[in-house]
């Protein structure tokens, strides 16, 4: 991903062009999905900061205009529901699927509400600054922004215990990613909406990196006209945009690896009997120096094809979460913690980890085995 020459038209109207890199995610998946939670409540516009009208932006009453001079109860009760009762909502049915995501928060937001931020943290959530206030930061100075900047890593770094590393302001300024740069300790920025996979800036002689955020797979569609309507319009939106992406994935990455895998076989360099004669150690040795193979994939390999007894993937996600309901764990364990609970059922650990997803598959609603 080499970064695009700007220095003629500070805009990049060309990309990756015809042939986009394979970006090599991890053990060969065909996509990287980032999932993430925008926390703004508290940090909106109200008079009572100083505000000259109420927010008029992201609430439930579409096309309203901001009420000026005075607060606007209805709007803040609306932004209240959100830190009071939709953020536990939504933690109960992301931390029930055993799954992390990424907030976007507010630092105003955060300070007023410890208790979402502790659990934010808690929850292994990364936590990226969104800005000390959620507010159009074109209207406000360089000067003004970088001590805005500031305050919010301070406030996440002091209430969910790590400072941010991503950046998303939403409403930036045209020198906000050159202040997220200048102020160091960011692995990244999402303000952009320019491609499906990150790419590489030069700010001021730094090699940035920008991971795109969208607005088509959100649910802030639900507050524009032809929008979003039902829960089934969202649903089958991200389902198609997440299946052409795969597609997309196979096409460019999975379908190397694959005939890169065919030709091994076919050309006797890989010898798939001669494979299922090693012990474990070698088997896996063997598959992941193949293109595309990862720890993971001779993981299950091992399990479900050649059927060893004792084959216990540490880094697979549903069997991590299977072991914390099973266990009774406040967290998931990490592959180490799983490989010590694993060795109270050696010999045969590989039928504890069937056991193990059936129970993550039944208690989620589902009934078939990924192996």
């Amino acid at each position: 991903m080499s970064p695009p020459d700007l220095s003629r038209y500070p805009r990049d109207l060309a990309g990756y062009g015809r042939a986009p890199p394979d970006p090599r995610w991890p053990e060969g998946k065909r996509v990287a999905l980032s999932l993430v939670l925008n926390y703004e409540e508290g940090g909106e516009s109200t008079p009572l900061e100083g505000d000259p009208a109420s927010e008029a932006y992201l609430h439930e009453v579409v096309g309203a205009p901001p009420t000026v001079g005075r607060r606007n109860l209805n709007t803040e009760s609306m932004f209240e529901f959100g830190s009071r009762a939709g953020f536990w909502r939504v933690h109960r049915l992301v931390t029930s699927y055993g799954i992390t995501l990424t907030v976007f928060g507010v630092g105003q937001a955060l300070e007023r509400n410890p208790e979402a931020a502790r659990a934010m943290a808690d929850a292994g959530w990364e936590v990226a600054s969104h800005g000390w206030r959620w507010i159009d930061y074109a209207e406000l100075s360089p000067d003004e922004e970088r001590a805005h900047l500031e305050r919010s890593v301070a406030t996440i770094e002091r209430v969910c215990g790590q400072r941010p590393v991503g950046w998303y302001t939403g409403r930036g300024s045209d020198a906000t990613r050159r202040l997220v740069v200048e102020h160091g300790g960011f692995l990244y920025d999402s303000d952009s909406y320019a491609d499906e996979l990150p790419y590489w800036l030069d700010v001021g002689g730094t090699q940035h990196l920008v991971v795109p955020y969208t607005l088509d797979a959100n649910d802030f569609k639900f507050l524009l006209p032809n929008g979003f309507v039902t829960a089934d319009d969202f649903a089958t939106y991200l389902i198609d945009s997440l299946e052409e992406l795969r597609a997309d994935g196979f096409s460019r990455q999975k379908n190397r690896y694959a005939r890169a895998l065919a030709a091994a076989v076919d050309e006797g360099s890989l010898d798939l009997d001669a494979v299922a004669a090693l012990n474990d150690v070698d088997v896996r040795n063997a598959l992941v120096a193949l293109p595309g193979i990862g720890p993971w994939t001779a993981e299950v390999y091992l399990l479900s094809a050649l059927r060893r007894p004792d084959t216990w993937p540490t880094g697979d996600i549903a069997l991590q979460e299977g072991a914390r309901r099973a266990k009774g764990l406040e967290l998931r364990p990490s592959p180490v913690e799983l490989e010590a609970i694993g060795d109270a059922w050696r010999p045969h650990r590989a039928t504890a980890a069937r056991l193990l997803w059936h129970l993550y598959l039944s208690e989620n609603g589902r009934r078939e085995s990924p192996v």
